[in-house]
């Protein structure tokens, strides 16, 4: 029987960040790995002619995966996606090829939150921005700050990371508040609505799920209610954000700060024209950029493909009702 072919859409600088050596000696155990040497990623055409042999296709999250994919590709049985998120890709078109989606979990939880944490202590001292004025050659002007202790940190989103997040808030002297209407919040942390939260929080972190219901949460209206003194901070995806009205509020001094990881610009990065402002501290995406973090995923995806060449329903399936192409 000839050994399974499995694509590997990273790029060679994806592969160094996002993949590993590890994680690519695992799948060239359990079978023929084919790889993509080009400089950008993959679009859907390109996909279908690089894997047309392949039965499990391994992408990184820029490269989708829409109908034209699994239409062009018979012979194919899992798109196994390197990321939490899959909203790139068509899963009912997936579906009705009998194609395996599945998608790796949250391994990132801890990097993230420590992203976090740096960012509320940047954006309460100043760190980031007086050391860009040392560096251009000039002197900052020592500044009141602000101590998280003592503070009232808001969280939305419930998940993974903000439960993580919440008992480093206490123990940081913190008040948690939380608001997430479809998850029940864990003592000693506040349950709160969305509006309390904005109207109280000190500093607002955003980390819920992006969704229809989700997109633009924090528009005009929702950083109107929030305090002129306080920071918002993402680090969840970019559609959760009006950023019009982010740029309004920054502008006109209706907010003391913000920090992006995410934002609308390509691979979710902070949008530039809201990256130059003097009041945001930006970083390109870089939450789950740990080699912890990314190791965790990309082994999770090794597995993945080990169990569903024998197969078996992996941990990560999202239709496995419709997976019919089996190896």
């Amino acid at each position: 029987m000839d050994a399974p072919v499995i694509f590997l859409t990273h790029t060679p600088a994806m592969r160094r960040n996002y993949y590993g050596e590890q994680a690519l000696a695992g799948l060239r155990q359990l079978g023929t790995v084919r790889l993509h040497e080009g400089d950008a990623p993959l679009d859907a055409a390109q996909l279908v002619a690089a894997a047309t042999d392949a039965q499990v296709i391994v992408a990184d999250r820029s490269t989708a995966g829409p109908a034209s994919v699994f239409a062009g590709l018979p012979r194919l049985s899992a798109f196994v996606r390197v990321a939490v998120d899959i909203s790139t890709i068509d899963v009912p078109a997936a579906s009705t090829a009998g194609v395996l989606v599945t998608r790796a979990g949250p391994g990132f939880v801890s990097s993230v939150v420590e992203l976090v944490l740096g960012l509320m202590v940047d954006l309460a001292r100043g760190v980031s921005t007086a050391a860009a004025q040392y560096r251009a050659g000039g002197v900052p002007v020592a500044s009141m700050g602000r101590q998280l202790a003592g503070s009232t940190l808001g969280i939305i989103g419930y998940g993974s990371i903000g439960r993580h997040l919440a008992p480093l808030g206490t123990a940081l002297g913190m008040d948690v508040l939380v608001t997430d209407p479809y998850a029940a919040v864990d003592a000693p942390f506040r349950p709160v609505p969305l509006d309390a939260l904005l109207q109280q929080a000190d500093f607002v972190v955003c980390l819920a799920v992006a969704s229809a219901e989700t997109e633009n949460l924090m528009d005009a209206a929702a950083f109107a209610r929030m305090r002129p003194n306080a920071f918002f901070i993402n680090v969840s995806r970019g559609g959760l954000v009006n950023e019009t009205a982010l740029e309004a509020a920054l502008r006109e001094g209706r907010l003391a700060g913000a920090a992006l990881d995410v934002g609308r610009a390509p691979d979710q990065m902070p949008t530039p024209r809201l990256a130059v402002l003097p009041n945001i501290v930006a970083t390109p995406h870089i939450g789950g950029l740990t080699p912890p973090a990314i190791e965790a995923q990309a082994l999770e995806t090794v597995e993945q493909v080990r169990s569903l060449l024998r197969g078996e329903v992996p941990g990560g399936a999202v239709n496995a009702e419709a997976w019919r192409n089996r190896p």
